[in-house]
């Protein structure tokens, strides 16, 4: 009898706060994983404490997710999404044009767009006490805003950015919740449109359910 495959490995955090959770970026491997129907498991780590020099080793900064496949091992999300992509075309369409716009805005999710998000991010959850505050997000807001506009210009008669739902559409929808604290996203009706039929694909749903599971009630 053949000796089933091992399942992948996805890492994540046992605990992060509320504010937190459903933007880990675990999520994106695991939604990755739930539209192709692929199992895996879950090994958790302790947001809180220093991760010990095995995984360091794996993942040398230390972050979630890293990924095991077998004798692979990956860490960046953006590789790791491409790495599943290649696996099955329903997540990378297999050649031509399509499959390189597809690369090309998983690149840009998380160099042309992240960035720009999170500063917004960081200043309203982070910093929102510090006299500083309001100029400093003034500043980044407008940047901010003139990538989701580039965005959503892209999106114009489209469902997805690639034509078919693809890995860039994983990268830019998480990488657009980080905003879900605010109103930015609506006010671009096609963004708001795109991300919410991403929300509502039934794999986003079970990877965001599995990353809720495996958070425990906070210590004390």
């Amino acid at each position: 009898m053949t000796e089933a495959a091992p399942r992948p490995v996805v890492t994540a955090f046992d605990w992060v706060p509320e504010f937190a959770r459903g933007l880990v970026r675990d999520l994106r491997i695991r939604w990755a994983l739930e539209e192709i129907g692929r199992e895996y498991d879950s090994e958790l780590f302790s947001a809180r404490a220093p991760r010990p020099d095995s995984y360091l080793s794996w993942q040398p900064f230390g972050q979630v997710p890293a990924f095991a496949d077998g004798d692979l091992k990956l860490f960046e999300t953006g590789a790791i999404l491409l790495y599943l992509g290649e696996q099955d075309e329903r997540l990378l369409p297999p050649d031509g044009p399509a499959r390189w716009a597809a690369i090309s805005w998983l690149f840009a999710a998380f160099s042309s767009v992240e960035g720009y998000v999170q500063r917004i991010t960081s200043y309203d959850l982070f910093h929102k006490d510090k006299p500083w505050q309001p100029e400093a997000r003034e500043a980044s807001l407008g940047i901010c805003k003139d990538k989701l506009k580039r965005v959503a210009d892209a999106l114009e008669g489209k469902d997805w950015l690639a034509g078919q739902f693809s890995i860039a559409d994983i990268a830019m929808i998480t990488v657009l919740n980080n905003l879900r604290h605010t109103d930015l996203v609506a006010e671009y009706p096609t963004l708001a449109e795109y991300k919410a039929r991403g929300e509502t694909r039934p794999a986003y749903k079970r990877a965001l359910d599995a990353q809720y599971a495996d958070f425990t009630p906070e210590p004390a």
